[in-house]
């Protein structure tokens, strides 16, 4: 890499970090893996684990965070078609299948099988 790339590279994470952290409250790092079509529906509160894996067409709405639990290792893995409603949580070493629905508020701590709709604290519907 020349010194010209890294130049740009350096003020493209910079703007990158003003853009959405600073002025939308996103922190998704630039090197999370996610997959194709991505909707960021409301851009406000948004946190990514930058060891997360989130597959294609993943929905998500704003107050929404996808991490580690303190202290344990690994992030959630979040299969295709997964729609994420406002304020919900995934947390831990967990996996989400794909075609999965998260409603609103939902706190999940454990893995989700494909097609389910998860409401409440790990409430299967």
């Amino acid at each position: 890499m020349t010194l010209i790339q890294k130049v740009q590279l350096l003020l493209y994470k910079g703007l990158n970090n003003y853009y959405n952290r600073i002025l939308h409250g996103i922190e998704i790092p630039l090197c999370t893996e996610i997959g194709v079509g991505l909707r960021l529906v409301h851009m406000n509160g948004i946190v990514i684990n930058k060891d997360a894996l989130i597959g294609e067409n993943f929905t998500i709405f704003q107050q929404v965070t996808i991490g580690a639990v303190q202290g344990k290792a690994g992030a959630p893995i979040i299969g295709d078609n997964v729609y994420i409603g406002a304020g919900a949580k995934i947390l831990g070493n967990i996996k989400v299948g794909n075609n999965v629905k998260i409603g609103a508020n939902t706190v999940v701590t454990k893995d989700v099988l494909d097609g389910v709709t998860v409401v409440g604290i790990n409430q299967i519907l």
